[in-house]
């Protein structure tokens, strides 16, 4: 199948923005890790990290990437951009690999080439973008009484996820941080591509910010990004960056698709060959990422039993 040409700007615009995000992560970590020597940190409650240069040089990495990834929704359909953030945790492996010392065992790099063949099949099959003139379409999209359910729900559990599941549990806190930052972000997009559109038209002479929606979309990006961050900063700080950076890879992107299949209906021009192959190539992304996230581990206890080996062998002699 030969991709459309906004579908290849989509494209290019999102392998570069997984550079961008993959390399924040990285960075981020070791900016949380200086910061909370000197102060509080952040998975604890405290925000020292604000004053450390190395955590604000991640955070400008990650708007990068986000800018990228704002501009590929203006382009593409979220089936083809948001799975292909599984780029990002590739990125992250490897420098997580080489600065940080998390070692990546070779299942780990079958993992990583599972996500590359998994993305390359969704792009092949991604479906065009659907022809929208206005912001208000995008409103008639977002009130229909399917999205306006998911949305309720998605807000409704964020907040007991925030205000009581939190706080009372320790073991399973990093998934419900991670959940936090899903929810919301599966709303980010659906605002971010309409934000997105808006500008777009907005650039080729048809104003769309005189329309309420368009500002409506822009509160909700703010919000839901503050809550995001927020969240996540606590993740990262508090849990290991191979076991974040996947698990909310899959989170996000399960919630982004179903978000998007309620409200945009990407699919409905789509025969079932298509769809299947789709489905494949995010099913092998899936098991690219949880093969990564499970051998990260074994790469670290291979180099410590190594490590162990050599200073017995030393001791011998």
């Amino acid at each position: 199948m030969v991709m459309s040409i906004d579908n290849v700007r989509g494209f290019a615009l999102a392998t570069s923005s997984s550079a961008f995000i993959g390399s924040s992560f990285v960075i981020k970590k070791i900016g949380l890790k200086k910061a909370g020597d000197a102060g509080v940190r952040a998975g604890s409650g405290g925000y020292s990290y604000l004053y450390e240069p190395l955590w604000w040089i991640g955070m400008t990495a990650m708007i990068l990437g986000e800018v990228a990834n704002f501009a590929a929704y203006a382009f593409a359909p979220a089936i083809l951009v948001t799975p292909l953030g599984a780029l990002s945790i590739i990125f992250s492996a490897v420098l997580a690999h080489f600065i940080l010392k998390e070692r990546l065992h070779m299942f780990g790099i079958v993992g990583c080439i599972l996500c590359v063949v998994g993305s390359v099949g969704i792009v092949l099959h991604a479906p065009k973008e659907k022809k929208i003139d206005s912001v208000n379409e995008i409103w008639h999209l977002a009130t229909q009484p399917g999205f306006i359910v998911y949305s309720c729900m998605a807000v409704v559990v964020a907040l007991i996820l925030i205000f009581w599941v939190v706080h009372r549990t320790e073991q399973r806190k990093m998934l419900a941080y991670i959940a936090i930052c899903s929810l919301m972000g599966s709303l980010t997009v659906i605002s971010v591509k309409a934000v997105a559109i808006a500008l777009k038209l907005s650039f080729n002479g048809v104003n769309q910010f005189i329309y309420v929606p368009t500002w409506f979309f822009i509160v909700v990006v703010v919000i839901c990004c503050l809550v995001q961050l927020n969240y996540l900063n606590k993740a990262l700080d508090s849990f290991n960056t191979a076991v974040v950076s996947p698990v909310y890879y899959v989170m996000f992107t399960i919630l982004t698709i179903i978000a998007n299949m309620i409200m945009y209906k990407d699919w409905a021009s789509q025969n079932a060959t298509q769809i299947a192959t789709e489905l494949c190539g995010f099913v092998t992304i899936v098991a690219g990422t949880f093969l990564l996230h499970k051998t990260r581990d074994m790469g670290n206890e291979q180099s410590e039993s190594s490590s162990l080996r050599g200073e017995c062998e030393l001791q011998n002699h």
